[in-house]
């Protein structure tokens, strides 16, 4: 079955890897950039595959922005079948508690928080009306609670955060058949993991992939999982 996949943060690293992995794929994407350049992966992309990439410039920060692209996609495609929230950020990281800019950690809560939750607002009636639904919210292993390392913060907290938003809607949805999960992708090589980096970001994408077409079977009752869809540590 082919999928309406719409991905937040496609511009580039995770995001642009599950674009690039849904295409091959044979799915329709909807990208969520921040700005798109006519030199841009994407904009090539965009010519290869004509008919099922379609960007939108979003910030996940601005909530009409969101509820705008929500309008378009609703006029012209009556629907969704997958979200993945995956734009977000690492500020202030390596700081200690002592050295925190909160404006830094103002904007990392409302970028991988506050913002997935306003992209769920207004995307889940699209949802609602889809097939085989999905929803991902791109975790990490910064924020098992056992696992909590002593540094990155602000991160770390929002990806805390995160999951618990992440079980919440499932148990909101439980009667909507939606499968709700939030994903570590691992440790990748993007500009965010860095080069030392153990993963690639192609390989989380298709992982990613494998557990929203249902290839990949998932047992954990929480959903906080890794992209091979193995349960995480809380």
């Amino acid at each position: 079955m082919k999928l309406h996949i719409f991905i937040t943060g496609a511009s580039r690293g995770l995001g642009l890897s599950l674009v690039q992995v849904a295409l091959e794929r044979g799915h329709t994407v909807h990208a969520g950039i921040r700005r798109l350049e006519n030199n841009s992966i994407l904009y090539k992309w965009m010519k290869e595959y004509p008919d099922k990439l379609y960007t939108y410039s979003m910030d996940v920060r601005e909530e009409t922005s969101i509820a705008t692209i929500s309008k378009q996609i609703d006029q012209k495609f009556g629907s969704l079948d997958v979200l993945i929230n995956n734009a977000g950020v690492l500020a202030e990281r390596g700081k200690g508690i002592e050295e925190l800019n909160f404006e830094e950690v103002n904007t990392t809560l409302d970028i991988n928080l506050i913002g997935p939750m306003k992209v769920v607002k207004h995307f889940l009636p699209l949802l609602y009306k889809g097939s085989n639904q999905v929803m991902v919210n791109i975790s990490s292993d910064a924020g098992s609670l056992q696992n909590a390392y002593g540094g990155d913060f602000p991160y770390g907290i929002s990806k805390a955060a995160l999951n618990m938003f992440t079980f919440q809607v499932s148990r909101y949805v439980k009667d909507k058949d939606i499968r709700v999960y939030a994903i570590h992708p691992g440790w990748i090589k993007t500009d965010m993991g860095g080069n030392d980096a153990t993963g690639y970001p192609k390989d989380s994408a298709n992982g990613i992939l494998n557990i929203v077409e249902g290839k990949t079977e998932v047992t954990s009752k929480l959903g906080y999982i890794d992209f091979n869809g193995k349960e995480m540590t809380l």
